[in-house]
């Protein structure tokens, strides 16, 4: 019997897809190109799934776990005799426990969908980012996912108690800690965020929800200088009392690229500032909390640190604000070829740091265009640079300057193929070493998403 009979006999013959169903889907993020995969498996639990990769294992099959397929990184692409695994049909929140404040859910699971059943329970999962209609839990623990509100609550590292993982010899681990503290031996979930589904494939998790705010404050304003982008940063710390949730910043080039060149989004404020920042604040009461947001906003213009600002008067109006902010595919598609970056370094470099790119891109590539924006509350953003026609002299010019400010090629997404080569800019020789150690332990036969990371 073969081994593709032998995997339907596990799942099904809704579990299996073959052929045209196979190549329907994409082989990159935002569906682009057409999957070559020998097939798509699509357990529907645990336990087929174990059997699966216990047959993978015996017969040396290579696979690639699928999340969302939103990822920038190339970390799904897989090849003719690649088996996909997708958790699309474990997509259950088994459990909300309305004490403790977690929440249990399949791998499968959609961000949005977590959002809106904690939000009807009263509680808040801190994660979000543009693609939460189609990312799913499994693929942001795999990549450490991050989005707009690490600056308060931390990337998905923080959010996940425990988690199981099916191995590459079908061994399940189960790990489903639902306590906040547990030193009780090696954290094993650790091995497992972040390893772009090389070490394991995560099938559960334990997730860490937060009180849903009964208030969120939103402004969007405009700076003179990069120096009162910091000092807004560092001042709304303070004034807001550890209540800043957001901290979104758009260089002028982004912010003009998406008003006035896409034509789908308002201009809330004229596009020639040379810095933007859309801020958040949570709390608890409506009219105090307004009136604070009010208040420091007020005093922060009076003293000229922010230059001009506009407030959400409704909750349509930050939503609009969002949306121009997460309209990244626009991006992708009027840059095309285009090259998107997603990079960590110390806020004392970040101007210095994107003049010089820009700078050596215009000396080298006189039609490329930058675009910089991100998260810089936690240090991270991300550039948008089109045409790449040659991209990996891009990548080359982005990743050597970063290397020289001790910055990381990846903040969110993870390695994938894309950064494999530039790996060595931002991990030692041994940091290195060790990961090989890890995956040689777990995945002995090098099946589980090969030839990714390193």
């Amino acid at each position: 019997m073969s081994i593709m009979q032998s995997i339907a006999d596990i799942v099904g013959p809704k579990g299996v897809f073959t052929g045209d169903d196979v190549t329907a889907r994409p082989n990159y993020s935002w569906g682009l190109g057409n999957c070559p995969a020998r097939a798509i498996v699509r357990p529907a639990s645990t336990e087929e799934l174990s059997g699966v990769m216990a047959l993978c294992h015996e017969h040396e099959q290579t696979v690639i776990p699928w999340g969302g397929l939103t990822g920038l990184v190339n970390g799904i692409t897989c090849e003719p005799e690649d088996i996909v695994i997708s958790l699309e049909r474990m997509n259950a929140i088994e459990h909300i426990d309305d004490e403790a404040g977690t929440m249990i859910v399949q791998a499968g699971a959609i961000l949005q969908t977590v959002h809106e059943l904690a939000a009807e329970a009263g509680w808040l999962f801190a994660v979000d980012f543009g693609a939460r209609g189609s990312a799913n839990i499994g693929g942001m623990i795999s990549t450490n996912a991050g989005g707009n509100s690490v600056v308060r609550y931390g990337m998905m590292r923080e959010q996940v108690l425990g988690l199981e993982a099916v191995l590459a010899d079908g061994t399940v681990i189960t790990s489903m800690n639902e306590m906040l503290k547990n030193n009780a031996g090696y954290d094993l979930k650790q091995l497992f965020i972040g390893s772009e589904g090389s070490l394991g494939i995560v099938t559960r998790a334990v997730l860490r929800l937060r009180p849903a705010p009964r208030t969120v404050q939103t402004a969007f304003v405009a700076l003179a200088s990069f120096e009162d982008v910091v000092g807004l940063l560092r001042r709304l710390g303070i004034e807001f009392e550890g209540k800043l949730s957001t901290f979104e910043v758009m260089w002028r080039n982004y912010y003009h690229f998406m008003v006035e060149e896409t034509g789908k989004h308002q201009a809330f404020l004229p596009t020639d500032y040379p810095y933007y920042v859309l801020l958040e604040s949570e709390g608890a009461d409506a009219e105090r909390e307004e009136e604070q947001f009010m208040t420091v906003l007020g005093a922060l213009m009076e003293e000229d640190h922010i230059a001009d600002a506009v407030i959400a008067q409704s909750s349509q109006q930050a939503a609009q604000l969002w949306e121009m902010r997460d309209d990244v595919e626009a991006l992708i598609h009027v840059f095309s070829p285009a090259a998107v970056f997603d990079i960590s370094l110390p806020i004392r470099e970040m101007e210095a740091y994107v003049n010089d790119v820009e700078q050596e891109l215009k000396q080298q590539f006189t039609e490329a265009r930058l675009v910089s924006f991100g998260h810089l509350g936690d240090g991270n953003i991300h550039l948008g640079i089109g045409p790449a026609r040659d991209k990996h002299a891009v990548e080359t010019i982005v990743y050597e300057r970063l290397a020289r400010v001790n910055g990381s090629i990846s903040a969110e997404h993870g390695i994938g193929l894309e950064k494999r080569e530039f790996l060595p800019h931002s991990r030692s020789a041994t940091e290195i070493e060790l990961m090989k150690t890890l995956k040689k332990a777990l995945d002995p036969k090098n099946l589980l998403n090969p030839g990714k990371i390193f």
